[in-house]
């Protein structure tokens, strides 16, 4: 077949279109990578080339209100290995296992795993600055140190359950550490290196660096020293008493601030793994709920003067008990309290008399206030865990409920609870949030990043009716069952209280109590109301006889280290009947055994250890104490421990 010249052409020009086509299809497509999608290519380009070495920041303080640090970082490096950068990973894992106390075999597994890094844990994770400094002068290839740091508590068990922990990457997981993490915990920062696809660094390019950004520091509402006045106490209340539990909570009635919180058993931050779960993951303060037996009766004492339900001054006869829907209430007082006053019936905490209290206000006023004071929900205090409570349905409230009410039994409350409630009975009636938060602050500039101000929920009662609570609680204290707070020289207010503790089965425990005591001072203008609970001390089981004392040490401490002046008037103390006056424990330690004549102090003494000299005792010197109280005493071979 012959072929024209025309179908040549037409061939030719075919092809020329059709390569055209290809080139203009190739170019567009060209165009596309480049101009459209060039960047994100060159992103993706990147992040296969990139390796990046993290820093991790570091995390903000934790200080109290006067800029005394209670949580801070030490240096912590930790070592990072780069497999494709390790030619030879039997004699680096010899070698760096040796520095860093790793098994050879274990550590040669994590040197060769297919990864682009990976971290040496457990034994490479936080180290010493001076096993960094070895490791550095290994220079081994494709070992690199990432610098860190760990979490330090500079004073110990000092506020633990308030500050809380962090993890192994220094993340919060309890206390503040936790419910501020996100501010605390900064951003991380890094160095990053172009390698091959193989992993090895490409020579000569400039290494990139991101710094990291520090957390912010948190500063607090609590007061180191009145913190350490708490745990004094708590700590000597343990020794004391042996008690399950024990629990104190300071605040400031007029801001919500609190100013100091622990409880025991407690354990240090910075070690919490050798602590049992529930020691370190509850915060008694707020997570504890418990019947509050008398204190409560604040509340009720409360409602009823705002309701003009009751006159201080109207007389009342209590025979020993209350007879409600055929239900003997029997009063603390065997044979009762007889004639008497209600103001006498607040100072001397009488059941009957409160019954007839509540009886006056009736089952829808007492709850309305009872809500009113915050109790039966959370009050939303800046830590994790708060419990809310358990009050009665008022549907279910008979005259029984009502009447156990009003003096604290079978209502379920948190310490937080009462002291919010109080501070606002007796702070002209108003309900504060309580906070533990004072603002977050730069570390750098000092620049207040945010500040947490005082937050003002609800007015509950008047300030004419909050001066009458006050007066009240004052005689309690001058007159009545409060005597072990009172502090010459101070107005002083307050209430015991005594509640018997429910066991699983629904039924109350015998001599098994929570004793409490709430004070306050001046009871003319609070600046601090104190609130100490002692779970099932060994021995007395009253609140006047155990808490009262303790809350008296804390406000006495607190009030010379706030410099709040003394008053001029003051309700004179009057002696209960039998109430003998509190007496000083001598200093006993270095005695011999044969020289020890307690009877002469009015003590009873318990003897620890072996050994013929005293070497250390509980309470220590100078505690004042019940008469007849016991003093433990610990034998030894004359050395002094103190501890």
């Amino acid at each position: 077949m012959r072929i024209s010249q025309s179908l040549i052409s037409r061939r030719l020009f075919i092809c020329l279109v059709a390569a055209l086509l290809l080139f203009s299809v190739l170019i567009g497509r060209l165009a596309y990578v480049q101009l459209i999608r060039g960047e994100w290519l060159t992103e993706k380009a990147h992040q296969l080339w990139n390796r990046e070495i993290p820093f991790e920041p570091m995390r903000g303080r934790i200080l109290d209100r006067n800029g005394e640090v209670l949580a801070d970082n030490v240096s912590a490096p930790s070592v990072l290995a780069i497999p494709a950068q390790i030619k030879e990973p039997k004699k680096v894992a010899a070698a760096l296992g040796e520095v860093l106390g790793m098994e050879e075999e274990r550590l040669y597994q994590l040197l060769t795993k297919r990864q682009l890094m990976v971290r040496i844990v457990p034994e490479g994770r936080r180290i010493s600055p001076e096993k960094a400094q070895q490791v550095r002068a290994l220079k081994l290839p494709g070992i690199v140190i990432a610098e860190d740091s760990k979490r330090y508590y500079p004073h110990g068990t000092f506020a633990s359950h308030v500050l809380g922990f962090t993890g192994v990457d220094n993340q919060g997981l309890a206390g503040l550490e936790y419910a501020y993490d996100e501010l605390l915990r900064g951003t991380k920062g890094s160095i990053s290196f172009l390698a091959d696809a193989r992993g090895r660094e490409i020579p000569d390019q400039d290494e990139g660096y991101h710094p990291p950004k520090d957390g912010y520091d948190l500063i607090l509402t609590l007061d180191q020293s009145i913190q350490s006045f708490i745990e004094r106490e708590l700590d000597q209340a343990m020794l004391q008493y042996e008690a399950d539990h024990a629990l104190a909570i300071a605040l400031n009635p007029n801001t919500g601030e609190i100013l100091g919180m622990a409880s025991r058993p407690h354990y240090h931050p910075g070690e919490f793994q050798r602590y049992p779960q529930e020691v370190y993951n509850r915060v008694l303060p707020i997570w504890m709920a418990y019947e509050p037996g008398s204190t409560f009766k604040i509340i009720t004492l409360a409602a009823a003067l705002e309701e003009h339900k009751l006159n201080l001054e109207e007389s009342f006869f209590d025979p020993g008990y209350a007879v409600v829907a055929g239900v003997r209430i029997r009063c603390w007082k065997a044979g009762g309290h007889g004639h008497q006053s209600f103001l006498e019936v607040v100072e001397n905490s009488c059941n009957p008399g409160f019954i007839e209290i509540g009886q006056r206000l009736g089952k829808d006023l007492l709850f309305k206030y009872i809500r009113d004071f915050g109790f039966g929900s959370k009050t939303g205090i800046d830590l994790n865990g708060e419990a809310s409570g358990i009050l009665f349905p008022l549907e279910r409230v008979g005259p029984v409920e009502l009447a156990t009410t009003s003096f604290g039994q079978g209502v379920s409350v948190t310490p937080i609870q009462q002291v919010s409630a109080v501070a606002a009975a007796i702070n002209g009636g108003r309900l504060m949030k309580p906070h533990i938060a004072k603002q977050i602050q730069d570390p750098e500039t000092g620049e207040v990043i945010q500040r947490f101000e005082p937050e003002f929920i609800r007015q509950v009662i008047s300030p004419e009716t909050s001066e009458k609570v006050r007066m009240a609680l004052e005689s309690v204290v001058a007159k009545g069952t409060g005597s072990n707070a009172f502090i010459d020289g101070y107005r002083v207010g307050g209430k015991t209280g005594t509640a018997q503790k429910v066991g699983a089965g629904g039924q109350y425990l015998q001599n098994n109590h929570i004793v409490s005591f709430m004070g306050f001072a001046p009871a003319d203008d609070p600046q601090i109301v104190v609130y100490v609970a002692v779970d099932n001390p060994k021995g007395i089981q009253f609140g006047g006889v155990v808490a009262a004392p303790i809350v008296r040490n804390i406000l006495e401490d607190s009030l010379h280290y706030l410099r709040v002046p003394p008053r001029k008037e003051q309700i004179r103390k009057e002696r209960r009947p039998n109430e003998q006056p509190l007496v000083e424990v001598p200093d006993l330690i270095g005695a011999s055994v044969q020289e020890l004549q307690l009877s002469q102090f009015g003590f009873r003494l318990e003897t620890y250890g072996e050994g013929d000299t005293v070497i250390n005792q509980a309470p220590k010197a100078g505690v004042k104490v019940a008469p007849y109280a016991t003093i433990r005493v610990y034998l030894g071979d004359g050395k002094r421990d103190d501890k």
